[in-house]
């Protein structure tokens, strides 16, 4: 993932919203999101090439996602994959907490990371780029190839437009969370981040949603999970030609709900 939108105990319906968008070359071998045939108990997106996950959801209530973080001056020469963090998550039963406190006591394994993962024990966030897990509280969240909300201008464009989405409900709130996340307004200059990338590299990754040859959004996908644990997952993928998205959804009623206070 690129860019990871999270509302907690933000909406009356939904207490767990997500919104994400993935940021991929178009080349790399991907399926689409489904139930996983070995095992299909998980709905998320695979990776073909590696193996793992870039967002993913359990029928037991674990979530997790990854954004790599952007420093193209600390590149390891043969790094685990990144996503295989997210697989591991969600078809093990290891709490997040603990899973993401030894995923960042490995962290030096991997290329730079930010990994969100979500069950019973909270919401928690973790970076093998700076300091140690942490648990999320009530609000709004935002996460892209930064440490957790970085104010990046494509995180405070999306955050304030996840801020107006929250007064809809139901097909009208997952309506909106998916325009907000096919907008590709770019930042202006004076706002652009320095990661490490050329300037034109820093204006063309800096919309919320991305266009580039060869690269760019790959899929948005919705999360919405009611008080009562039933989960809506919804993917919206794309290709490279720019051509009509596919979609694809599940519900899932989860064995425990995402615990969102201590």
């Amino acid at each position: 993932m690129c860019l990871i939108l999270v509302a907690l105990d933000a909406h009356e319906r939904y207490p767990f919203v997500l919104a994400a968008n993935r940021d991929e070359f178009h080349h790399r071998a991907t399926a689409a999101a489904g139930h996983w045939s070995d095992e299909p108990s998980v709905f998320g997106g695979r990776d073909l090439e590696k193996g793992g996950s870039w967002l993913a959801l359990s029928q037991r209530g674990a979530l997790a996602a990854v954004t790599n973080y952007r420093d193209p001056t600390r590149k390891l020469a043969a790094p685990q994959s990144r996503g295989l963090l997210v697989s591991s998550f969600v078809r093990d039963t290891e709490s997040a907490e603990d899973f993401v406190a030894r995923a960042l006591a490995h962290g030096d394994l991997y290329d730079g990371f930010s990994l969100l993962a979500a069950d019973a024990s909270g919401v928690w966030y973790g970076s093998n780029r700076g300091g140690a897990a942490q648990r999320l509280g009530p609000g709004l969240h935002g996460l892209s190839n930064h440490l957790l909300d970085t104010p990046w201008p494509k995180v405070r464009r999306a955050k304030a437009a996840l801020r107006t989405a929250l007064q809809l409900d139901g097909p009208e709130l997952a309506d909106a969370l998916f325009a907000l996340l096919a907008d590709d307004t770019r930042a202006p200059d004076a706002e652009l981040p320095s990661t490490g990338v050329n300037l034109d590299w820093e204006r063309q990754l800096s919309p919320i949603f991305i266009r580039m040859d060869g690269y760019g959004t790959r899929a948005s996908t919705v999360v919405l999970i009611d008080r009562h644990g039933e989960a809506r997952f919804l993917e919206r993928s794309f290709d490279a030609l720019g051509g009509t998205p596919t979609d694809r959804s599940a519900t899932l009623s989860l064995e425990a709900p995402i615990a969102l206070t201590a």
